[in-house]
């Protein structure tokens, strides 16, 4: 059988401005945002677990070269919707899908859907740093060597630009044939966002990346993704309202399994249209 091959972006997609961002807006009510070039897009989609429900028909678009934060409680469906756009939820026996879930128009759990190629286009970043126990040059290898590249040359120069990219180069590159594990844990993050990046992705995904730093590496995790937001789309799972309304342009409130509302991140902190929200962002649950 033939695979569908999820098509990288050609082109860098034309981004709306902030005066775009702020009246296109979606809530779950049912309000429609503007999403012409929405990279991400979701319809009714359902996430289960055997017959419990993870995820219950979720509907939202998310539009490329920016990030978008989904913050909620604990157990409200976060990290499930999140790890179901790179079909992570895979590993996990008895799970089941209803709705639609497109990455580039292309959905996702099409039976034909390659999840090799898939997840090489959409990179993914842990909770905890999870560096392999190889050399910090053969972390970033790693996935262009499963991708065919062999030459030295080619490999070096990919392993400086995602170093480069993750603000690590300085501090490595004198030492790149040392344990990736001898790093701290801010770098070792970093150095999983190099990884993820060596595979050439559209988009980021990151699950509550720095829950386990202190706060001065959790300062450079941000920074970093600010700055990569001009070439990737960014997704993160977070529980620090703080750092959702620092990093993103757009915040999606997950709670119970259901999204509650979904607008531009200013709004979201500042005139929520929901209760629920309301009540989550100014501490009275969750």
């Amino acid at each position: 059988m033939t695979q569908l091959q999820i098509p990288r972006m050609s082109v860098k997609p034309s981004v709306p401005s902030e005066s775009d961002q702020e009246t296109n807006t979606q809530e779950a009510s049912g309000t429609s945002m503007d999403c012409s070039c929405a990279i991400i897009r979701s319809r009714d989609f359902s996430f289960y677990y055997g017959s419990k429900m993870g995820v219950q028909k979720i509907t939202m678009e998310i539009l490329p070269c920016r990030v978008t934060a989904i913050i909620g409680p604990s157990g409200c469906g976060k990290s499930t919707f999140l790890r179901s756009i790179n079909r992570m939820n895979d590993l996990i026996p008895h799970t089941r899908t209803e709705g639609l879930l497109e990455v580039n128009g292309h959905p996702v759990y099409d039976k034909r859907t390659n999840l090799v190629n898939l997840r090489q286009q959409v990179g993914m970043v842990f909770q905890k740093p999870n560096p392999f126990a190889k050399s910090i040059y053969d972390n970033i290898t790693y996935g262009p060597r499963l991708q065919g590249i062999r030459g030295r040359a080619a490999l070096d120069q990919i392993v400086e630009e995602c170093l480069r990219k993750a603000a690590l180069w300085e501090e490595v590159k004198d030492e790149l044939d040392k344990s990736a594990l001898a790093l701290s844990g801010g770098q070792q993050q970093r150095l999983c966002i190099a990884r993820a990046l060596a595979t050439k992705p559209n988009i980021l995904l990151m699950d509550e990346p720095c829950s386990a730093l202190d706060p001065l590496a959790t300062a450079r995790i941000e920074d970093l993704i600010t700055q990569l937001k001009t070439n990737y789309t960014i997704i993160i799972v977070t529980h620090n309202m703080q750092q959702a309304a620092r990093v993103s342009e757009n915040t999606a409130f997950f709670c119970l399994g259901e999204l509650i509302e979904y607008d531009s991140t200013s709004r979201i902190f500042t005139n929520p249209g929901k209760k629920q929200t309301e009540d989550y962002i100014t501490g009275r649950f969750g």
